[in-house]
This record gives C-alpha cells, sequence and structure tokens, in this order.
C-alpha cells in the first residue's frame, strides 16, 4: 500500500477458534500468539451509525431494522458455522471468529448503521487477513457467510467498496480532500459523513473507518502526509483516533505475517516428511524386487 504513515498492509497467517485444524502443529502456532487477541489489537472499539434526515438520497444506508430481541453472539457464530461447514485453518479462524464477535457488537447497536467506508475499511480488512489462503473461492464463500451471519448483505459491501475504490483511483492529493466542493456519489457519501461528523446527525467513528479512509488515500496515491491530515478535517474526524487505529493495524498485520511465515515452514515440514515417507516403500519394493531376481539367479 502506499506509503502514508509509513504503513503496509501486507497480510497473514492461520486459523484456530470454534474448529479444529487438521494440522498436528496447530498447538505450536497457538502457543506463539496465546497473548494476542484481536478485540484487544484492532477491533474492541465498537462503532454505531445512523443516517441523518438530512442526507443525500444517493447515499446508500442500510439501517438497522431490528425492533425485537437481537440475536445472541453464540447464534451468530453459529449461522456462520452451519453457512461454512469446512474446516479453517486455526490462525485464520481465531482471527475470524474474534471479527465476527466484535461486528456483531457493532451491528446490534441501536445507533448503527450502514456507511460505505466503513464497509471500505471492513472489506480492506478481511482481504488482507485473509491473504494467502489457500483457495480464493473458500475465502469468498467464507466472507459470504460471515455477513450473511451477520444479516447484511455481502453483495453491498463489496459493490460499495469497490465503488469508492474506483472513485479513489481517480483522484488527486488535492480533488481527495476537495470532495465538498463537488457533485457526486460518493462525494454525496462523503459530505454525508462530514455533516453527521460535524454534529448535525449521528455518527460514531470505528476503527474500520479509519482503514476505509486509508485506502482512499492508498488508492489516489496521496502519499504526502499533510493529505491525511486534511482529508480528517475536511470529514470532521478526529486525526488523532485515526493515527492510533492505523498504527494498532499495522502492528496487527505484522504480527499476522508472523503466523503466515510459521504455518508456511510447518506445511513445508509436512510436505517433506510425507514425500519420505512415500518414497520408502519405493526403495522398500525395489530392495525386495532386487533380492528376489538374485535368489532366482542363484
Amino acid at each position: 500500500m502506499a506509503a502514508v504513515s509509513s504503513l503496509s498492509f501486507s497480510a497473514i497467517g492461520q486459523t484456530s477458534g470454534d474448529r479444529k485444524l487438521n494440522v498436528s502443529s496447530s498447538r505450536h502456532l497457538s502457543s506463539n500468539f496465546e497473548g494476542f487477541r484481536f478485540r484487544t489489537c484492532f477491533l474492541h472499539h465498537s462503532v454505531g451509525l445512523r443516517a441523518s434526515t438530512a442526507a443525500s438520497a444517493s447515499v446508500v444506508r442500510c439501517m438497522s431494522t431490528v425492533t425485537d430481541v437481537p440475536p445472541t453472539v453464540s447464534e451468530t457464530k453459529s449461522s456462520f458455522l452451519k453457512a461454512y461447514k469446512r474446516p479453517i485453518p486455526s490462525v485464520y479462524n481465531a482471527v475470524l471468529q474474534e471479527l465476527i464477535v466484535q461486528q456483531h457488537l457493532m451491528r446490534y447497536k441501536k445507533t448503527y448503521s450502514y456507511d460505505p467506508v466503513f464497509a471500505l475499511g471492513l472489506v480492506t480488512v478481511y482481504d488482507q487477513l485473509m491473504e494467502g489462503y489457500p483457495s480464493d473461492e473458500d475465502r469468498e464463500a467464507i466472507f459470504q457467510a460471515y455477513i450473511n451471519a451477520l444479516k447484511e448483505e455481502p453483495q453491498q459491501y463489496r459493490a460499495d467498496a469497490q465503488k469508492l475504490e474506483e472513485w479513489a483511483r481517480a483522484q488527486t492529493s488535492t480533488s481527495l480532500v476537495e470532495f465538498s466542493s463537488r457533485d457526486g456519489e460518493v462525494e454525496a457519501v462523503l459530505k454525508d459523513i462530514a455533516e453527521r461528523a460535524g454534529g448535525k446527525g449521528s455518527f460514531s467513528y470505528s476503527r474500520f473507518f479509519a482503514v476505509g479512509l486509508f485506502r482512499l488515500l492508498e488508492l489516489a496515491n496521496a502519499t504526502e502526509p499533510t493529505v491525511l491530515e486534511k482529508l480528517c478535517a475536511a470529514l470532521n474526524i478526529n486525526k488523532r483516533s485515526v493515527d492510533r487505529d492505523l498504527g494498532v493495524y499495522r502492528n496487527l498485520l505484522s504480527k499476522l505475517v508472523q503466523a503466515k511465515e510459521l504455518l508456511k515452514e510447518y506445511v513445508e515440514r509436512e510436505k517433506k516428511k510425507r514425500e519420505e515417507k512415500s518414497e520408502s516403500p519405493s526403495a522398500n519394493e525395489a530392495i525386495k524386487k532386487c533380492l528376489g531376481e538374485y535368489q532366482y539367479l542363484s
């Protein structure tokens, strides 16, 4: 990713959680990250967003429609496990389960409403955390099950994230922070956020939102340190909070990269062991054949 605040979005590792990893060294990997909890590192900060009455009609927002007792965390996790029944490697699964728990808490707050920049941040986090997953098809199936378990639309998350990414690629450092002077669908989204964050509506900052902002900067190739400050000012967002949360995310990814390396080393060792075992019977058969031919000739 672009060098804003020297952040890197290189990613990740493996999995543990409600499912068993079918590799014997999962205990070893878990021990290396016993103290690492995704909740305390990145997602402990809950979010609540509400649409303002002054929001533009072009701003798509999904208000929480929960009127009865919301589902429990266990029910949300159960819905995910029913939707995706295949085992997930432990380092990936450990982080994923924490992600589900924390977004469940955000999702069922009374003040929650869907936000495109928040969606961009979540999609960015998910894709970075699941980078290197053995199957692209399974990775997307997990995302679908994850968002559906929260009773939201995975297609909307992907579509809005893609829309913001395409918009950001067409921006410069200057145009990115001057969104309020232009018309457009994404500009309307950002204007609405600025109004709500400025006190004209309900807005609750989250770390996913911070990652979404950084993603916009990255795609616009806005590497100047002052651009993030100007964008935060234009959106009425506290830059110190953004800097803090992006630092936390950077540390998270660093730890997950280490976990990924451990997993890679383990897989290579196991592969080598299997190859050695498969070669041994062949060698034994060759020896027996030679001995048989020798006895026959004798």
